[in-house]
Parts: C-alpha cells; sequence; structure tokens
C-alpha cells in the first residue's frame, strides 16, 4: 500500500511541472567524443537589462534546467577554460512549457594538457551544501601520486579528511569512527561490497572510465540509505561515441587494457551509442621475486588480482539513454603459511535515464544483480567464510526548480541473502545465515537564494526481514555570508541491515564478513548511564551532527575545517565473550555467553582541516584530521582497532616545462598508532578425549592456544611513508599520447607493521621501498 502512495505521490510531482512557467532545458556533451560534460555553468542572460541574469550546472550525466523563464531574448552562454565560449541566442515566445537544446561544446586549438581549469565543487560552493563531501574528475585522481604507473581510486579515497586506513595491505577504510561495511560504495548506482583488493594500493575501479567521484564522509542527504558512516558515489563515462579508443599499459604491478568506441556514432543533436572494456591482471606474483628480492626474504609479493568490466550505452540526443554493465573480480593473497586472504565478486546490471520531453521531471532508473564471497585462514586456526548476493531496484525523479532549486524524491527494493561463519577467542563457532528485504522512499528539497541553501529531507527505511520502519529527518544548510566566506552544517538519522564481523584475534584486521543485521542478541543491554533496553534486533543506527566552514583565501587557495559529533545508540558486533551454545541444555547461562552477537553502542567525534592550493602549474593538498572513537559493549569502554588519534595527508603536484608534460607527485602520510590488544600468555587446550586416563603430559593434539589482555589496551608505532611519482607525456600529431611513470613507494623505507599471528608471533610488514616503472600508451 505505501508503494503505491509513493508511485501515485511520484505522479503528483511529475505532473506539477505542467502548471509551471517556461523551463529552458539541454544537454552538454563534448563534441570531440559525445561524453556528457559535467559541473558547466550555463549562464540565461537577457537582452532586456531589468531582468534577471538566470543560470543552472550541468549535472554528472550533462543535463541542466533553468526554471520559470519569463518572456523574452537570452543570451545562453557556457564560459570554460577547457572549451571555447559557447553562444546561441534563445527566444522565450510562451509563458509555459519545455524548450530543448542539445550542446556540443568544442576544445580550443593547440589546447594544452593540464590547463588550468575550474572544478565543479568551485561552481557549486555557493549552490551547494557540500558538507563532508570531495568531488573528484579523472584530472584529480590523477594528481595523487601512483603506484607501478597506475593511479586509483583507492588513493584519493585514502587522502580524504576524516579517513582512517590500514596501509598498504588489506585494503580497510575506516571513515570518522565508522567501520569498512559501514561506508556504502556505489558504481553507477549499484552497491559494490568490496571495492579494495588485499594490496591496498588497487580498488577494482578503473580511473581511466572515471567520470566523477563524490565522496561523503559523514552528514550526507536522504537519496543515500542503508549506510551509517560515509558514502562513496563513482560514475563511469559511457564510452566514445566518435571514434575507437583506449589505453594499454604495464608496470611491475599489473598491466591493463581499455577499449571504448561507437557502435552507431554520434552526430550533432543525436546521441549515438557506445561500448566500453576494461580489464586488468596483477603482475605481482610473476615479478616481484626478481624485482623486489629484498620483500618477504626473497619470497616476493603474493597478491594475485583479475578485474573485468563491461559496457554498452544507448543515448539520445536530449540526455535520455540506457546503459547495461557487468563486471567479475577475484582477488588472492597467501602471506607464506602464515594466512590467506581472497574474495571473488560478480555483477550485472543496467540502469537508464529519461529525459521526458513534456515534463520538467527527469527520471533516473536501475536494476542490478550482485554476488560476492570471501574467505580467510590463518595458521593454528579456522577457516572463516562470508558470502552475500541480492538485487537492488530502484527510481529517482528530480524536478528543477527556480534558481537551481530542486525536489528529489525515490525508491528502491533491496533483497539479499548473507551465509557467515567465524569463531571467536575460545574457539566457539558462530554463524548466521538468512535473507532480507530492505524498502526505502525518500525525497529532498533545496532551496537556493543569494545567501542562503537550504536542503531538507527525509527519508523512510522499511526492514521487512526485522519488522522495522526507520524515519531518518535529514538537513543541510548553508549560509552565504561573503562571496569568500561560507557556513555550513547538516545532520540526520541514519541506519543499515549490514553487520561486519571482525576478528579479535588479529592485531591488524583482516577479515570483515558481510552479514545481515542479527536477531540473536542479548535480551537486555545497559547503556553507559545504567539505562537498560531490551533490543529487538541487531540493526546499526548513528546519528551524526557537522558544523564548519570554508574560506576562500585567494581564488587559488580555500580553507576547509569541520568538526563533527556521531552517536552510535546501537551497533551490532559479534559476541567475543561466547562460550555456550543457545540450545535448552544451557537456559540457565546469561545471553551474553551464549548470543552470536552482542549490541554495543559508541561515538565518535573530531576535527578535519582541509587546505587547497591550485594555480596554473601546481597543485597542494594538505590535511590534518583529530579524530576521537569509542565503544561500549554493555560492561567497559574500549577503543575500536580504527581509532587513530592524529592523521596527517600531504599531496603536491607540480608540471613542469613548456608543454607541462613533465608531472610530479609526491604524497606523505602520518599516522599515530592504532589499538590492538596484547597477547599476555599461551596455554594448550586439552579436550580429554580419553576421558580421565588421558596423559595431558604428552597430548598435543589441540597445539596452543593464547590468553589475551585488555581489549585494545595498547598502541602500534606510529605509521608514515612517502610516495614519489614522475610522469612523462610525449603526446603525437593524432592525439595519442605515450606515458611514462616512475615511482617510488614507501621512498625512505620505513618499517611499518602490518599483522602478526599471535600463535607463532610471525610478523608481516607493509611494504618496504619499491621503485617501479610503468608505460601506458592512449589512443
Amino acid at each position: 500500500m505505501k508503494l503505491k502512495l509513493l508511485f501515485f505521490f511520484s505522479l503528483f510531482v511529475t505532473g506539477i511541472g505542467f502548471s509551471q512557467e517556461h523551463i529552458i532545458r539541454g544537454y552538454v556533451v563534448d563534441d570531440d567524443n559525445g561524453e556528457p560534460v559535467p559541473f558547466e555553468k550555463v549562464l540565461l542572460i537577457p537582452t532586456n537589462k531589468s531582468q534577471q541574469i538566470l543560470g543552472a550546472t550541468t549535472a554528472v550525466d550533462g543535463l541542466f534546467s533553468i526554471a520559470k523563464v519569463p518572456m523574452g531574448t537570452y543570451l545562453l552562454r557556457i564560459a570554460s577554460f577547457e572549451y571555447k565560449l559557447y553562444e546561441k541566442e534563445i527566444i522565450v515566445k510562451d509563458s509555459k512549457g519545455i524548450s530543448e537544446i542539445s550542446i556540443n561544446l568544442v576544445h580550443p586549438d593547440g589546447k594544452n594538457i593540464g590547463e588550468v581549469e575550474i572544478s565543479g565543487e568551485t561552481r557549486q560552493k555557493t549552490t551547494e551544501v557540500l558538507m563532508s563531501v570531495i568531488k573528484l574528475d579523472k584530472k584529480g585522481l590523477e594528481r595523487i601520486p601512483s603506484v607501478g604507473g597506475e593511479n586509483d581510486v583507492v588513493a584519493a579515497f585514502s587522502v580524504t579528511p576524516g579517513v582512517v586506513t590500514t596501509g598498504d595491505q588489506g585494503g580497510q577504510l575506516y571513515v570518522r569512527g565508522g567501520t569498512p561495511i559501514q561506508n556504502k560504495v556505489l558504481l553507477d548506482g549499484m552497491t559494490v561490497y568490496n571495492p579494495f583488493h588485499s594490496i591496498g594500493f588497487f580498488s577494482i575501479f578503473e580511473t581511466e572510465l572515471v567520470q566523477n567521484v563524490d565522496i561523503y564522509t559523514g552528514g550526507f542527504d536522504a537519496k543515500y540509505g542503508g549506510r551509517i558512516s560515509s558514502v562513496m558515489d563513482i560514475t563511469y563515462r559511457d564510452g566514445n561515441k566518435k571514434e575507437i579508443g583506449g589505453k594499454v599499459s604495464v608496470s611491475p604491478f599489473l598491466g591493463k587494457l581499455v577499449l571504448e568506441g561507437p557502435l552507431k556514432r554520434n552526430q550533432k543533436g543525436s546521441g549515438g551509442s557506445s561500448f566500453i572494456f576494461a580489464g586488468k591482471q596483477s603482475l605481482l606474483d610473476y615479478t616481484s621475486k626478481t624485482l623486489y628480492r629484498s620483500v618477504n626474504d626473497g619470497k616476493g609479493l603474493p597478491y594475485n588480482f583479475t578485474d573485468l568490466y563491461g559496457k554498452v550505452t544507448f543515448a539520445s540526443g536530449q540526455g535520455s539513454k540506457f546503459s547495461a554493465f557487468g563486471f567479475n573480480n577475484n582477488d588472492n593473497v597467501d602471506y607464506f603459511g602464515v594466512a590467506t586472504l581472497g574474495f571473488k565478486q560478480s555483477g550485472a546490471g543496467f540502469n537508464f535515464a529519461l529525459v521526458p520531453s513534456g515534463s520538467p521531471t527527469v527520471i533516473h532508473g536501475h536494476l542490478n544483480l550482485s554476488r560476492f564471497e570471501t574467505n580467510f585462514a590463518e595458521v593454528g586456526s579456522f577457516e572463516r567464510t562470508s558470502k552475500i548476493q541480492g538485487s537492488d531496484l530502484g527510481f529517482d525523479f528530480t524536478y528543477y526548480l527556480k534558481n537551481e532549486g530542486r525536489i528529489d524524491y525515490g525508491l528502491n527494493l533491496n533483497i539479499f541473502g548473507t551465509d557467515f561463519l567465524t569463531y571467536n577467542e575460545y574457539a566457539t563457532k558462530i554463524t548466521s545465515k538468512n535473507n532480507s528485504t530492505e524498502i526505502g522512499a525518500y525525497i529532498t528539497y533545496k532551496y537556493v537564494s543569494t545567501r542562503l541553501v537550504i536542503q531538507p529531507g527525509l527519508r523512510v527505511q522499511a526492514y521487512a526481514s526485522l519488522g522495522t520502519i526507520s524515519v531518518e529527518p535529514r538537513l543541510g544548510i548553508k549560509y552565504n555570508a561573503t562571496d569568500r566566506f561560507r557556513l555550513k552544517l547538516s545532520g540526520g538519522r541514519y541506519t543499515q541491515n549490514f553487520t561486519s564481523a571482525s576478528s579479535d584475534k588479529d592485531v591488524v584486521n583482516l577479515f570483515n564478513g558481510l552479514l545481515s543485521a542479527p536477531v540473536d542478541v542479548q535480551g537486555e543491554f545497559v547503556t553507559p548511564n545504567g539505562t537498560v533496553k531490551n533490543p529487538k534486533n541487531g540493526l546499526q543506527i548513528a546519528y551524526h551532527a557537522i558544523f564548519g566552514g570554508e574560506y576562500d583565501l585567494s581564488n587559488s587557495l580555500s580553507l576547509n575545517i569541520e568538526t563533527y559529533y556521531k552517536y552510535f545508540p546501537q551497533l551490532s558486533n559479534i559476541n567475543t565473550f561466547k562460550l555456550y551454545d543457545d540450545v535448552a541444555d544451557f537456559s540457565d547461562k546469561p545471553d551474553i555467553q551464549k548470543k552470536d552477537f552482542l549490541i554495543e553502542s559508541g561515538q565518535s567525534y573530531g576535527a578535519d582541516v582541509l587546505l587547497k592550493y591550485s594555480k596554473n602549474r601546481i597543485f597542494l593538498w594538505g590535511v590534518y584530521s583529530l579524530g576521537y572513537s569509542q565503544r561500549w559493549n554493555g560492561f567497559e569502554n574500549y577503543f575500536p582497532v580504527f581509532d587513530r588519534r592524529h592523521n596527517v595527508n600531504l599531496v603536491g603536484s607540480y608540471l613542469f616545462g613548456a608543454k607541462k608534460d613533465l608531472e610530479l607527485n609526491v604524497r606523505w602520510n602520518l599516522g599515530s598508532g592504532l589499538p590492538y590488544t596484547p597477547t599476555v600468555g599461551f596455554y594448550q587446550q586439552e579436550t580429554f578425549d580419553d576421558g580421565v586416563t588421558t596423559d595431558y603430559t604428552t597430548s598435543n593434539t589441540n597445539g596452543i592456544q593464547y590468553v589475551m589482555g585488555e581489549f585494545n589496551s595498547k598502541r602500534l608505532p606510529y605509521y608514515h611513508r612517502l610516495d614519489i611519482t614522475v610522469k612523462k607525456r610525449f603526446i603525437f600529431a593524432n592525439k595519442s599520447q605515450l606515458e611514462a611513470v616512475a615511482g617510488v613507494t614507501n621512498a625512505y623505507n620505513r618499517n611499518n607493521i602490518f599483522y602478526v599471528n599471535r600463535v607463532t608471533n610471525e610478523k608481516v610488514y607493509q611494504f618496504p621501498i619499491m621503485p617501479s616503472l610503468g608505460l601506458s600508451y592512449n589512443f
């Protein structure tokens, strides 16, 4: 019944447009390849000087809409550093209706690589809240030092304010007090369950295909649901609709092929169709024994992964399009007899954008199917496994208002199943297998004036398998105090039906299983102030409150400061105190000793500072994050494994030469020590298989067990690393380009701890100094 009401509500809002004043709507593409051009400022300048100049910014799909345009004659103008000036006369003869326009932007002759550009974030500073969000395109990603000649999205995420990373290996990222499973990662609308490979340099994403990356570290609006910490929303390009092109690259780390081109060539005013194929294969298991003999006593680097991606797109000349895509990822690592870790991931789906000619509402939709499974095993312990598979159906509607205001609303249906197996420190088996259904609906409204941007929103998330409906208000506000200084705040309520059961056995955590919120939790939970609650399930809940300010010190230098507080009234975690099975024979035992999962609570708070400078040849990025995270398990407070107090990221990029074809990139990261639980003793676990006649002095069937000290009471040493990359580009007459990349990872050979096997005390370290040389050819 609720879905029917939402459907009729959607039709009602869509129909509102027929009674509004005239609308100018357009679709902007790059003339070279037919790709949509995002984040370009479009001005509508009236010839009547008494009328107001109107404007809009193109969305990531190249669409823009200017509402409530009075009758008259206008000059539509797009001025950009990257494209030639575009101007066109527009005559509005009717007080109502929609005027459609297709725009092809042309690059100027003799355009230099690395030309100064105005970023999408700069254009939107006064019309978007932009709280706790970093916006990057392909060029932004390429400024961050690459490893083995390959830039990657993971590098961008790891230098984002408020983000803590486990380092070179493991591929885990923690955002402002949230665990990896609390980060939502989207690729063209599809949820990606594990975006990072075990070797922490690389994700499953292909930088060459990236159109835009939005990284939200908190306070995100009602469009995003099902996660309580952060969102990374990645949009891929559709592919070149004019000619065949691509990229081939090779380095000691991996080999890669990207191929794209038209299925039907784009002509001015028409859409065309295109294809994309991308594949990469790690080469470290072949090259490292020769090139990096000093690593792991000459054993090399034990990483092996394969990524495949394909996409076809059919587009109209007015912005409507349909895309179908699929991907497959495999990852395996063997830590030389200490531990093994791997995952398999695959998915397929389609998405579409519909721009109805008679309605001001733009419709987006998607249907996705995906599967993910992972396993982890270490010497002296049992194998842990986790599987998830499911489908997601969603529709999003956008109705444009005056002065870049808008109404967004939509709904989605998510069905998935999980299967999880692990063991706690007492070797007690913990399993969870169930199916879940989620239904979400949201609406947001953005009001824009000269000084204010106000964006209230509401999301309703129904968890059918838990019998719970969560009402989640959201709010974002920006005040443009001056042309250079802006204040902003955001916050809201967030929930998720996913839990990650991390093992307390790892000094640095490697395994994060995926499972839906458990219902097998304790009957009573005592809060830190002594209040007793009766949780019905393990649904995770968070409240965000963020306040900050932006100050443009100059046209090239900007400062962004944010303070945040995240309160987690309910979290679910694996029960490390479990001793008994939850069966009738142990009905007299307390829940804390027999339930698989425990309810916890917690809080995280801190401040993030971002100083950014960009002008001509130089780009500088400085980040300092101060963070505090604490959890309460019903008995005591403790520091979670990601509680890093201080984190610093410094990134610099400089272009040399008259053609700006020589580039130097540098990144230095410093992080204070992460907490871990020390091992205080060892013992032999004896099961007395022969009863009272068992000779415990000679029996050794179960190996050595260990006694752990106070939970997370110790800190690892400080982590720090310097990476340097030098790129040289050779540009040929046919616009093809050869790029040579030389790099050094961990340039001063810092010995950073990564993993310790508690039973054998064998250690695995982060990477030592690793030089590399890569070549890529773009055509």
